[in-house]
């Protein structure tokens, strides 16, 4: 089968598409013939070497895919063969035209939805609930912040935002990531790149604050963040590229929090919460993931350049 290797950190182009031995199955183990591959900004740090947790080189990038169920290995039973699947994380990474995963890390993909959107759920909409709900605690009529509101995990927030109740306020850095943000939700939408945009969320709660905000490089905004944060506001770092300096003084008087948030530590019952949730809203319809371009396997390099240029509009789906 096809697949992406990487044999050494670095550029993107150390990404190659090399032929390699497709995996058996094992006990518990499924293996999932891929027709689409989520492409998310943890894929890069991990590739360039820069991640807390580091695969073993030489390694097959990807956690998020969808596709059908091919092989299943002895004692599995919440899947067969055939099944429509997306998956939660893989023992053998994703960008291939097969993969190896967990029992526990496939999940059913509901009519409907196309293998595009299947592949965008996993880390964008985990973490976006995770974010709001498990590390957050977001109750209806909260006000939430959403940074960089186009991209994936903001579109993800934008729609559990809208079915729980909360007022939402997107950013967006292009006319059209603004209208997109809008279209899934959002009450209000701003430009990230008007300097004026902080003093505006402050207007447009009253000069209260917001109680929550999903923050997606923190090392450009989360100064400015704690100053915009209503009383006991929790902003929840969901991404940063690189270290920051704040002012702890801007923590005390109103008791805000900063939450750090990763998706891998989920606690089992927190993980199985998560995909409870989220597949009943993607057969429900409330969730869909929008998928702004497809790309050939291929052509993986040139994703991980996009993704990185701050001009997200929905989703970057390899296509095998």
């Amino acid at each position: 089968m096809k697949a992406i290797r990487v044999h050494e950190y670095g550029e993107p182009e150390v990404m190659r598409l090399e032929d390699v031995a497709a995996p058996d199955p094992g006990p518990g183990q499924v293996l999932v013939r891929v027709y689409a591959i989520g492409v998310n900004p943890v894929d890069t740090y991990i590739r360039a070497g820069a991640y807390t947790r580091q695969p073993s080189l030489p390694y097959t990038p990807g956690s998020d895919a969808a596709g059908i169920v091919e092989a299943i290995g002895p004692g599995v039973t919440r899947v067969e063969l055939g099944d429509r699947v997306y998956s939660a994380f893989s023992l053998s990474g994703t960008y291939a035209e097969k993969t190896l995963c967990l029992e526990t890390q496939v999940h059913p993909l509901p009519e409907g939805v196309t293998f595009a959107q299947g592949a965008g759920v996993t880390v964008p909409y985990a973490a976006a609930y995770r974010a709001l709900f498990q590390r957050a605690r977001a109750v209806p009529a909260e006000v939430v912040l959403v940074h960089g509101a186009s991209g994936g995990v903001g579109v993800a927030a934008l729609q559990l935002a809208a079915a729980f109740g909360l007022t939402s306020i997107g950013t967006a850095g292009t006319e059209a990531g603004r209208a997109l943000a809008t279209v899934q939700g959002a009450h209000h939408v701003l430009d990230h790149h008007d300097p004026a945009h902080y003093q505006q969320v402050l207007e447009l709660t009253g000069n209260r604050g917001v109680d929550i905000i999903l923050e997606m490089l923190a090392r450009e905004n989360l100064g400015d963040d704690l100053k915009i944060l209503a009383n006991g506001g929790r902003v929840v770092v969901i991404g940063t590229r690189g270290t920051v300096t704040i002012d702890p003084r801007d923590l005390l008087a109103k008791e805000t929090s900063i939450l750090g948030m990763s998706v891998p530590s989920a606690s089992e019952q927190e993980a199985a919460a998560i995909h409870a949730a989220l597949g009943a809203g993607l057969a429900n319809g409330t969730l869909r993931p929008i998928i702004g371009k497809e790309l050939p396997l291929s052509e993986a390099p040139r994703a991980h350049h996009e993704i990185l240029e701050a001009k997200a509009y929905g989703k970057i789906v390899l296509i095998p």
